[in-house]
């Protein structure tokens, strides 16, 4: 994590830097995506692609989070892992989240385990997290959790097992359901414009064949 005297000193050049580039055609992404739930702000930018912090994943991360694996990680339109301070993402096997899904501070999403027998050894499963999801601050959820569209983690939850039907809320350690949810009652919605991460979504599968393995 970056020392907080360390990014105050960051945000002079950057706060310049905003204000000269920021109308070139090649910032629109930062433009088109200040009113989405995944706001994207230069100073992120500048941080992650400029100074290195976190650079790699497609998305913005947050610098005092961590991202493995990042080609294994499909993070839909408005989804971006990590996006909030203190979040743990492994991606050793496949981890898939679907559109407009949030994610809060300090959650952890992790795709393998050791082995019980041979703690050098990673056994390897994946994680689903559907489309309209939230997922609450603390929250945990390991390797072969699937999670169907409009599931709410609560705070601190530990997901253990799958919940593939969705429209529910879960809470606990483990993880069960406390709350029913109707689809009549779950809005669905879209953005105006429609990204990624970075990546326009209407060239995002030309880049997922180029650059991720899920």
């Amino acid at each position: 994590m970056l020392h907080p005297i360390i990014l105050k000193f960051l945000r002079i050049p950057s706060i310049l830097f905003e204000k000269l580039f920021i109308h070139l055609p090649y910032f629109r992404f930062i433009r088109e995506n200040r009113e989405n739930q995944c706001a994207i702000t230069f100073q992120m930018w500048f941080i992650q692609q400029v100074l290195g912090i976190n650079r790699g994943p497609y998305w913005p991360i947050h610098h005092s989070s961590l991202v493995t694996g990042w080609p294994n990680i499909y993070a839909g339109i408005d989804t971006c892992p990590g996006l909030m301070p203190g979040c743990y993402i492994q991606a050793i096997g496949k981890i898939f989240i679907g559109d407009y899904t949030q994610i809060a501070p300090n959650v952890g999403i992790i795709s393998s385990n050791h082995s019980t027998s041979d703690t050098r050894e990673h056994i390897a499963d994946q994680v689903k997290i559907g489309k309209y999801c939230w997922i609450g601050m603390g929250a945990i959820i390991l390797p072969g959790v699937t999670l169907g569209d409009f599931s709410i983690v609560g705070a601190g939850a530990v997901v253990t097992k799958s919940f593939p039907e969705g429209y529910c809320v879960i809470a606990g350690n483990p993880a069960r359901k406390i709350k029913t949810l109707t689809p009549e009652s779950c809005k669905l919605f879209t953005n105006r414009h429609k990204y990624n991460g970075y990546i326009r979504n209407e060239d995002f599968e030309e880049f997922r064949k180029k650059f991720l393995l899920i």
